[in-house]
C-alpha cells in the first residue's frame, strides 16, 4: 500500500485492497457531491480537493481505518456530537473500516471546510 507517485485519485484508489476501494469511492462521491466545483488532485500522495488552488479536504485509506484531513479550525466543534464516536487527533478524523461510511456527515464536513476556505480567502481580499 505504500506506492508513490499517484497520477490521479483513480490511481490511488486502485492501489488499495478491494474492500477498501468501495469505501474510498463512497468517501470520494460524498465529497464530490458536496463540493462539485472543487478540483480533484493528488497532494502529499493522497486524494485532495481544492477550490481556487486552496486545499479544502483530503482523504486516505489505511490498514485499520480511513481518514479525513484537516480537522482544524471550527470543524471539530461544529460537528462535536456527530464526531464523538470517531478518533480525532492532530487534525485527522479516523473512521473504522467495519462501519458504514457516514456519507451525509462527510458531505456536510466537505461543505463546511469549503465555506471555511472561502471565508478565509474573502478575509484576505478584504485586508
Amino acid at each position: 500500500m505504500a506506492k508513490k507517485g499517484f497520477q490521479s485519485v483513480d490511481d490511488y484508489i486502485a492501489s488499495r485492497p478491494e474492500g477498501m476501494r468501495e469505501i474510498l469511492e463512497r468517501v470520494r462521491g460524498a465529497i464530490r457531491k458536496a463540493v462539485p466545483k472543487a478540483d480533484e488532485v493528488i497532494s502529499y500522495q493522497i486524494p485532495a480537493y481544492k477550490l481556487g488552488g486552496k486545499p479544502v479536504l483530503f482523504f486516505a485509506g489505511w490498514k485499520q481505518h480511513y481518514s479525513l484531513y484537516p480537522a482544524i479550525g471550527g470543524l471539530v466543534p461544529a460537528f462535536q456530537k456527530e464526531l464523538a464516536r470517531y478518533k480525532i487527533s492532530k487534525g485527522t478524523i479516523r473512521f473504522p473500516l467495519d462501519e458504514p461510511v457516514p456519507v451525509r456527515l462527510i458531505g456536510r464536513i466537505a461543505k463546511f471546510r469549503a465555506k471555511e476556505v472561502a471565508a478565509r480567502e474573502s478575509a484576505k481580499v478584504a485586508r
